[in-house]
Parts: structure tokens; C-alpha cells; sequence
């Protein structure tokens, strides 16, 4: 028996038609390209998106073509999102910190269409248009007065475009499960492989991330969304402040300490998300300056371990709780929080720290699983670690084009490359990716715990640790440290700083003072790189 329900299919251009009549009036801010802050609404966005739509119709665009979008993150990038989506065509980002060798290979296997750029960019692709067959048309968001002199022979202006269209344009009428957004993994080994989110995995998600012990964002909040739109739809934000009538605030390409800063206090902000970096860039500069943090409530943090150092000067200093997030492209991307439970709310704030620097606890709609090396079962004591593994409506079930081949196993959980624990509470922990655990004895060394708690010397910028072959034990840990501009410090100060904090036989058997820790292009520390930078050194110890 079936229930007697509408059949109301969920695909994303429904949230900004919601956005747009329930919330008309609220506001979308953004640090433009060009310089100066520009303001509209949820309204502005939805009717310029609608001719924006009519325009790449007019270009050719068709149901299920790839439509890429090379941009900051901006009104005008909001836009051209819904544009491509509420037609039915699928809206790959494509993230500029790759090398153009990686933007080709992307750009090629995604046969895209159209590109949707930012002036910024268009250097790169002019340099390398001829390696791009597919790509009919370079659409720059911007006016046709910046537009003059681009580097882009042909490209066309997408405020042109949208003076030049109407904005009769009917969105929608397609099954739910049409594809909706293209995002290719960072590709640390191989080619990137890419993540096809449909019209219902983006909607449910954005459902989720709406629960109060996930994001539990309202109409009420103002929203910074710092984390850019090409990394896995920045974290959903575009998709769930409009759901709610969220002011969102957009920092274009400016994202220095200074820069958000001004964004935070001008607009008011009460919730923001991003990698570390860049709330350790805010933080350093907020330490040269007597300004507050006067009305942002709650930070998400995620794409990478959050040090201590930083949940304690937004708590200590400034009074921001932080929230320790954890996902990938392939989970579109929220997998997990650290969100309190009322156990955990109940003790002081230390002790309440090493939960909060934990992955967290799966949200409805989320399963989780750890396995060992043969599939079997591990305890949830918090110290055994074991594969991690997920399944949910908006886990990756295969990539683009079938590239890496079946990517479930038979309960079809996706084998996320992560080592973690969980414990008797619930809380994941991730203790490295798979490739990087460092094996030594036949045990295995957690090192994102050395870094988190290396990076919180007063000295330390960032730290990194890598496993180098040892002839006794395996590998053994070797710790590199960026420090801060100005300061020197010796390998004995850091290996004082990590005793009594870590087992002793985690000890790393070297400190090597680097002008640089490398980052990839989501903002995670490069540890390929780094091994091979490094594929020549000896510990001291051998």
C-alpha cells in the first residue's frame, strides 16, 4: 500500500523559489570582484537567475549539459548556480587553486558547456582555451565595462545576458533524482573523480544541516559564508540560508583576517564556517588589533583536525562557540559534529575539550561503521582504530562515469580512507587517513593528534607530521614545523611541549623547522608533497 501523499519532487530550485516569496526582502551581501560591497535579495537573485536561465537556454545549454562555474564565492556566483540547477542542467564548480593541468583534465572529462568565471581567472583561461574542446561559450560575472580588455577573446557578460533575457523562465518538472551539481575530489591519489549530487541528495541534505545539533540555522542569523562555493557546495550553506531567509554574506576573493574581520562586524554576523586557516589568520590579526568579536555566536570548523588552540581563543577571548565538523565531496560533505550531547554539556568547559575536538556524531540520515582490515567489527571504546565507513541519501553511491569502479561494499557502505575511532559516547574521531597513519612496531600512531597538539605551541604557525621508514620499527613519526613570522625555537622545545601529552613511544623521532607546510588545493595540509620532499631524509635514530 502506498500512503496518499502529494508527490512534490525535491529539487533545488524550489528553496530559492521559497526563498524568494517567504523571504523576499532579505539580504545577499557580497565583497564584489571589482572592489566595492554590493547588496540585493533573495528576490534580486531569484528573478536575475530566472533570465540568467533563459540565457544559457539560448546558448544551447540542455537537460543533463555540464555547466562549470570557476568563481568566488558571490551573488552573481549564487545566481548562476540556480540558473544552471532549475533547468535541469548540472552546476560543476570548479576550484581555482588546481594547477591547469588538473582544471583541463576536470574541465575535459566533465564535457562542460559553458564556464562561468570571475575576471580574476580569466588569464589561466585564455592560456589554456585550446585545451578546453567542450567549452562552447566563457561567461564572465561581471559588467561589460570590467569585461573590456579581457583576456578571453568571445566572452560574453552575464549582466548582458541578464539585461538581454526576460525572466519568464519555468524551472523545475523533472524527477528528483536528476542530477543537480558536479564536484570533483581533490585527487591526492590519481585523477580527481567526480561526485554527481543529484536534485533530492541536495535537497535532504539541506534539511539536515537545518537540525538544531547540526547547523540550526534561522531567519534570524546573518550568515558568513567563507567556505567557498567549490568546495562541496560550501558545506550546503547556499542551499540552506535561503531555505531559511538567512541574511548571507559573501567575501568574494578577499579572505585575510583583516578582511573578514570588516565582514563580521559590519554586516553583523552570527554564524560563519570554514577550514582553519583562516580563522588562524583572523585570530592572528585580531591579536594586533583591540577589536571584538561583538556579535558572531557560532563557528563550524572542518576540512581538516582544528588545533585546540583555536576552540580556545574563540571560547576564552571572544566568547565563540565552535563546532568541529567532519566530511568529504563524497557525503555533500556534512558526515558529522561535535554538537554537545546533555552528558557532555554538563561538564566545565576543559573537560569538555576532548569531545569537542572530535569529529562528532552523525546526524539522522547518516550511517557510520568502523571495520578492520578483513571487514570485521571494532569496539566504540575511543582507542581501537579501525576503517571508516558510511552510508546515507546523500553518500556517494559511484563516481562520474563509473572512474574507480564500485565503490561500495556489499551492506553498501563507502569505504570513506579514514582511520577513526568512536567511542562510548558516540563521538568519531579521525586519526588519519588511511595512506597517512604512520605504522610503527605494528601499532599504529595517530599524526593529526601530534599536529593538533604541535600546532598549539605558542611558537608554532602550523605543524605537520609524516611517517619515515625506519629499519627496526617500520616507520617512526618526524614532526615539521612553520613557525610564526619572527619567532626560533628548538627541537627540544617542541619535544618538552609534547611530553606527557602524547604515549611515549608517539614521540616523533625528529623536528625539522620548514619556511613552509604546504597546503592542496581544499586547504588541507599537502602530505604528498611533503613525502616527497622528504623522500631522501634519514631520522637521526637509523
Amino acid at each position: 500500500m502506498r500512503g496518499l501523499m502529494q508527490d512534490w519532487p525535491l529539487t533545488v530550485d524550489k528553496i530559492l523559489d521559497h526563498a524568494a516569496e517567504w523571504h523576499a526582502g532579505r539580504e545577499v551581501v557580497t565583497r564584489s570582484v571589482e572592489g566595492p560591497i554590493v547588496r540585493t535579495t533573495y528576490a534580486g537573485i531569484h528573478e536575475r537567475a530566472k533570465r540568467l536561465s533563459n540565457a544559457i537556454k539560448a546558448l544551447g545549454v540542455q537537460p543533463g549539459d555540464r555547466v562549470a562555474t570557476l568563481a568566488w564565492n558571490s551573488g552573481r556566483h549564487i545566481e548562476a548556480w540556480y540558473a544552471v540547477m532549475g533547468i535541469g542542467a548540472v552546476c560543476h564548480t570548479l576550484n581555482p587553486r588546481l594547477f591547469a593541468d588538473q582544471l583541463c583534465y576536470i574541465i575535459n572529462h566533465a564535457e562542460d558547456k559553458i564556464i562561468f568565471t570571475d575576471t580574476t581567472f580569466l588569464p589561466v583561461l585564455a592560456e589554456n582555451r585550446h585545451r578546453m574542446p567542450t567549452v562552447k561559450h566563457i561567461v564572465v560575472l561581471t559588467d561589460e565595462d570590467h569585461l573590456k580588455g579581457g583576456a578571453v577573446a568571445g566572452a560574453l557578460s552575464s549582466e548582458t545576458l541578464i539585461e538581454t533575457h526576460g525572466g519568464d523562465c519555468v524551472w523545475g518538472g523533472f524527477d528528483e533524482t536528476t542530477a543537480c551539481g558536479l564536484c570533483y575530489t581533490s585527487g591526492t591519489t590519481g585523477n580527481p573523480k567526480g561526485v554527481l549530487y543529484s536534485h533530492r541528495s541536495n535537497f535532504l541534505h539541506t534539511l539536515v544541516t537545518l537540525q538544531t545539533d547540526v547547523m540550526g540555522l534561522s531567519v534570524r542569523d546573518t550568515v558568513l559564508a567563507v567556505v567557498p562555493m567549490f568546495h562541496a557546495n560550501a558545506w550546503g550553506l547556499t542551499f540552506s540560508c535561503p531555505a531559511v531567509g538567512a541574511k548571507l554574506v559573501m567575501p568574494g576573493p578577499k579572505m585575510d583576517g583583516e578582511s573578514i574581520l570588516e565582514l563580521l562586524e559590519t554586516e553583523a554576523v552570527t554564524f560563519s564556517a570554514a577550514v582553519p586557516t583562516v580563522w588562524q589568520m583572523l585570530l592572528a590579526h585580531l591579536r594586533t588589533t583591540t577589536a571584538r568579536l561583538t556579535t558572531l555566536k557560532r563557528v563550524v570548523i572542518g576540512g581538516s583536525a582544528v588545533p585546540e588552540a583555536i576552540i580556545r581563543a574563540f571560547h576564552d577571548d571572544y566568547g565563540v562557540e565552535v563546532v568541529h565538523a567532519w566530511g568529504m565531496t563524497e557525503t555533500s560533505p556534512l558526515g558529522t559534529l561535535s554538537t554537545p550531547t546533555p552528558e557532555v554539556a554538563a561538564l566545565s568547559f576543559d573537560d569538555q575539550m576532548p569531545y569537542k575536538l572530535k569529529q562528532g556524531r552523525p546526524p539522522a540520515g547518516v550511517q557510520l561503521r568502523l571495520t578492520d582490515d578483513i571487514g570485521g567489527g571494532v569496539p566504540y571504546d575511543g582507542h581501537t582504530f579501525g576503517r571508516l565507513q558510511i552510508k546515507g541519501s546523500f553518500i556517494a553511491g559511484a563516481y562520474f562515469k563509473s572512474e574507480g569502479g564500485d565503490i561500495l561494499d556489499a551492506d553498501g557502505f563507502f569505504d570513506t580512507g579514514d582511520v577513526a575511532t568512536i567511542d562510548a559516547e558516540g563521538y568519531m574521531q579521525i586519526t588519519d587517513r588511511a595512506k597517512d597513519v604512520i605504522k610503527s612496531g605494528g601499532e599504529w600512531i595517530s599524526s593529526i593528534e601530534i599536529e593538533n597538539i604541535a600546532a598549539g605551541h605558542p611558537k608554532a604557525l602550523m605543524a605537520a607530521v609524516i611517517g619515515v621508514p625506519h629499519p627496526k620499527w617500520d616507520e617512526r613519526p618526524l614532526l615539521l614545523v612553520q613557525l610564526k613570522t619572527g619567532e626560533a625555537a628548538t627541537a627540544e622545545e617542541f619535544m618538552q611541549f609534547l611530553t606527557g601529552k602524547i604515549a611515549k613511544w608517539w614521540m616523533p623521532d625528529d623536528v625539522r623547522f620548514v619556511d613552509e607546510i604546504p597546503l592542496g588545493g581544499t586547504g588541507k595540509i599537502d602530505k604528498k608533497l611533503i613525502r616527497q620532499r622528504f623522500a631522501d631524509y634519514r631520522l637521526p635514530t637509523v
